[in-house]
């Protein structure tokens, strides 16, 4: 009888994975730390997709259908690495169903299908036959490369936090991790998305819109900005909340100019939001015309933030995950 010969292999080292468990719990513990490196991330991420389209439900409908591709790239174990998907002079992504956009971004019907038609005349999307195609020529728009190489310094950094409190054993440079990224795009940007969707979606339905939201969010950056020229990461989460979030005393607010600027969003959109979340009571402004976050929704936006975190470490133990075991 002929004897077999089995290859040995190198299977995953499950005691070395990052639990997410264990990141969230570090975000709270070392919340004045991490967050002054997070929230910049996702402002230059609000600009960037705001910027896009100068509209930012637009750019969610192709958040949308890309991830919907890529989620059926996934089911299928199909890897498609950064570099072989923008090669490519055209992709075909899952069809349009309005119905389905209109629920699941949580637009009018007629609004959804007013804005797929839109982004047809823009060139963003063509439909060829039964097929739905995204053009090489809106590559540009979307393209993530700076988004990763930020996500790749912040998930490096991060584990080095992780690594000082003892909750890794091991620390990930950003090369490895922008590397791991873009060989397994296709799966990582899918996480990426399942991330920031919902994170924009429950925002929206907070604000009422996305535009007064960004605007928000600026105002919180510009404070935690500020927070960084004073020794603050020995601080709890709720003392740094205090001091620098909840109606600061401490804190210089930003202007509706610089605020523009930033974001990208008009000035005299601008002008109208910050008016309307003056009235809602989210900002408050000071007789220099500086804008500043309210302590008035601050339970409520705690919650938010939580849930915010907790997708925020699937995704990060995730990609350290993958990263781990492509090393074998």
């Amino acid at each position: 009888m002929q004897k077999q010969n089995y290859r040995n292999i190198d299977l995953p080292e499950l005691s070395k994975q990052v639990r997410s468990e264990d990141i969230f719990n570090l975000f709270v513990d070392r919340y004045a730390e991490i967050i002054p490196q997070w929230m910049p991330l996702q402002v230059e991420w609000m600009n960037s997709l705001y910027r896009t389209f100068q509209d930012p439900e637009k750019f969610m409908i192709i958040m949308s259908l890309i991830r919907r591709t890529f989620e059926t790239y996934t089911s299928n174990f199909v890897k498609i690495d950064y570099k072989s998907y923008f090669d490519q002079d055209e992709i075909e992504i899952e069809a349009i169903n309005v119905m389905e956009i209109s629920k699941a971004l949580d637009i009018p019907k007629e609004t959804a299908r007013r804005k797929i038609n839109e982004l047809e005349e823009l060139g963003a999307i063509k439909r060829v036959n039964k097929k739905i195609i995204i053009d090489r020529k809106t590559w540009p728009n979307i393209k993530p490369q700076d988004t990763i190489i930020r996500i790749s310094r912040f998930l490096s950094s991060l584990s080095n936090i992780l690594n000082d409190d003892k909750k890794i054993t091991q620390t990930f440079n950003s090369k490895e991790l922008s590397n791991t990224v873009e060989e397994y795009f296709s799966f990582c940007w899918k996480l990426y998305y399942d991330m920031q969707l919902p994170m924009l979606l429950t925002f929206k339905k907070r604000f009422g819109d996305i535009e007064s939201f960004h605007i928000w969010g600026v105002c919180v950056s510009n404070q935690i900005y500020n927070s960084e020229k004073n020794q603050n990461s020995h601080m709890s989460r709720e003392s740094f909340m205090e001091k620098y979030l909840l109606e600061s005393k401490t804190i210089t607010g930003i202007n509706a100019m610089s605020i523009s600027d930033i974001s990208g969003i008009p000035r005299a959109t601008v002008i109208r939001k910050l008016s309307k979340l003056i009235k809602l009571r989210y900002l408050s402004v000071d007789m220099k015309k500086h804008y500043l976050t309210t302590g008035t929704h601050a339970k409520e936006l705690k919650n938010i933030q939580n849930v915010n975190l907790q997708n925020l470490s699937k995704f990060a133990a995730r990609i350290y995950n993958l990263t781990l075991h492509s090393k074998k």
